[in-house]
């Protein structure tokens, strides 16, 4: 463990890179092979709007960084958050109850918040307007919606009290689980379900990019499925009945050109049917 943590102190960028671009490139191949649903669509047309989505969630965050920084060398300074209020000395309990506060506080939460408030949806729609979601499609945030999820994640670190190294190791997790859950492919149904009593699983997010409601307000986790199981926000249907989009753009202009896909948060809010 402690070899471990000593890698997620001193992670270098290009590692961190290397894990985004090589997941996106691993499960592109796989996906290719065997499809959870043969679109039939310009991959590469999609890949270029959702890769440019990445990069300008790449920078944005990387332009925010000295914040998260400080944030965490405060809070582990004056003993602020979780960590510090319960004193954990164990390192995989102290591991495990950090990844499962930051998973909470700075995505579940984030979230849940951006479904239900106007304002914040204008920004995360643009994430649900997918109606080919595949390896390239975990990233597609307006930048917008990603200064969103960082102040969510700032957030988090001074609830959960986190060192560096535990929000460099979620945010990795959080990567590979992003992957695996937009990536068109599917697990045995079996393992599947057994996999979403402790984690997000494929179907668990696919379910999440249904284009209607209920399904698009539910399935709200990143990492850990106890959330919404917990909290009630949990939902079930046969894969085969998943549609991906969103019924208020569902129109390959609305949903396909990146001009649109920027202008979305600042045009008329449309209500979604229920």
């Amino acid at each position: 463990m402690d070899k471990l943590i000593l890698y997620f102190e001193t992670i270098p960028s290009w590692h961190r890179a290397l894990i985004l671009a090589g997941g996106i490139a691993i499960f592109w191949i796989i996906e290719n092979a065997i499809p959870f649903k043969k679109f039939v669509y310009n991959k590469w047309q999609h890949a270029f709007i959702n890769i440019f989505f990445t990069v300008t969630t790449i920078i944005v965050n990387f332009t925010l960084a000295i914040i998260l920084l400080k944030t965490s060398d405060l809070v582990n300074q004056y003993h602020i958050g979780i960590l510090h209020w319960f004193s954990i000395k164990n390192v995989f309990l102290y591991t495990l109850i950090g990844l499962l506060s930051m998973d909470f506080f700075g995505a579940y939460l984030a979230h849940y918040v951006e479904h239900k408030t106007k304002f914040l949806w204008r920004f995360h729609l643009i994430h649900h307007t997918d109606t080919w979601v595949d390896s390239t499609s975990g990233n597609r945030h307006h930048p917008g919606e990603s200064v969103i999820r960082f102040l969510f994640t700032t957030f988090g670190v001074i609830i959960t009290g986190a060192p560096m190294w535990l929000v460099f190791m979620y945010q990795t997790l959080s990567v590979v689980f992003t992957q695996l859950t937009h990536a068109n492919i599917c697990l045995p149904k079996k393992v599947d379900h057994i996999l979403s009593y402790i984690f997000i699983s494929p179907d668990m997010h696919k379910i999440h990019h249904h284009y209607k409601l209920p399904y698009t307000d539910s399935n709200y986790g990143n990492i850990f499925s106890v959330w919404d199981r917990l909290l009630g926000t949990y939902s079930y249907m046969h894969r085969e009945d998943i549609v991906f989009g969103i019924d208020t753009h569902t129109t390959e202009k609305e949903h396909n050109t990146l001009n649109n896909l920027l202008k979305i948060p600042f045009q008329p809010y449309r209500n979604p049917e229920v």
